[in-house]
């Protein structure tokens, strides 16, 4: 089975869990739409790479762990997209959640797909329970406060903001779930993936601040020129142009020297260094000098 087509039916197996007996017919429809399409489903796509990396001897459990990952993603998503917050009009090319079932409905789904992301995990528990225990447990801190990514959004609510921190917390947090529960669910330790999470969430946000910049909202399927909007911290801001996409370069060639040792190093290489080539965006190439 493909990668995409293993993710893609993790979560609707998910989805489905939140979806049964007499649940109410528009939330349940919500949780759906929320979930698809699904992008490049790039953190349970890195869970499953790093899972796989490292033997993947229960694969039912990583599924559980992708799909569970995928849902807190897109629960973030829908709550960005809130009025409170970004007051996001689309999402993925089309109506955020709040446009197209209700703001009240919105708010309820994203809290619906953070608790069934849990309850996905618990579920699959009977299969290992010390890793789905560990699952639980980084999925947790990583959704959170202190440095998950609740504390990320807390972040734009100070007035003097740490951009490494806000960095780690807004984007990295999630990232840094994907290579830890990837290598749990395969039955390793997880503190030594922390490092590739870190680096590669970190990366993925500078290019996320590049885009935001120099993209139009037909590429990105969503609004753009949001930080300057909102005025949040931003690489471009901070470094320039040049600066940004040099910064981003160094930190995927420190992701790459960060790997863990594991059966499936080389192929996880690949992945980051074909993650490199999407993540510049074309209008930074063409605008740096």
């Amino acid at each position: 089975m493909a990668l995409h087509t293993r993710i893609d039916t993790a979560i609707e197996r998910a989805i489905a869990m939140g979806q049964g007996g007499s649940a109410p017919t528009r939330l349940s429809s919500a949780l759906h739409y929320a979930c698809t399409p699904g992008g490049a489903r790039i953190r349970p796509t890195i869970l499953m790479t790093v899972a796989l990396a490292c033997g993947d001897d229960q694969p039912r459990l990583t599924d559980a762990a992708a799909a569970a990952l995928e849902m807190i993603h897109c629960a973030s998503l829908v709550h960005d997209d809130l009025p409170c917050f970004d007051n996001a009009e689309t999402r993925r090319g089309k109506p955020s959640v709040h446009r197209a079932y209700s703001e009240p409905l919105a708010v309820l789904t994203g809290d619906s797909l953070i608790i069934n992301s849990f309850a996905v995990l618990a579920s699959a528990s009977v299969l290992a329970p010390d890793r789905a225990l560990q699952l639980i447990s980084i999925l947790a801190r990583q959704t959170g406060m202190p440095h998950g990514i609740c504390a990320g959004q807390g972040w734009e609510s100070e007035e003097q903001i740490d951009l490494s921190a806000y960095h780690q917390s807004k984007t990295g947090a999630l990232f840094i779930a994907a290579t830890q529960m990837g290598a749990v669910a395969a039955g390793q330790e997880a503190e030594p993936w922390f490092e590739l999470g870190a680096r590669i969430g970190e990366a993925f946000q500078v290019a996320d601040d590049l885009r935001d910049a120099l993209c139009d909202e037909a590429e990105l399927g969503k609004p753009v020129g949001q930080d300057d909007l909102h005025g949040r911290p931003n690489a471009v801001t901070e470094l320039g142009l040049n600066g940004a996409v040099g910064r981003l370069n160094d930190i995927l060639s420190g992701a790459i020297a960060s790997i863990p040792a594991c059966p499936g190093e080389a192929g996880l290489a690949q992945m980051v260094r074909m993650y490199a080539e999407k993540l510049v965006p074309a209008a930074a190439l063409k605008a740096r000098v």
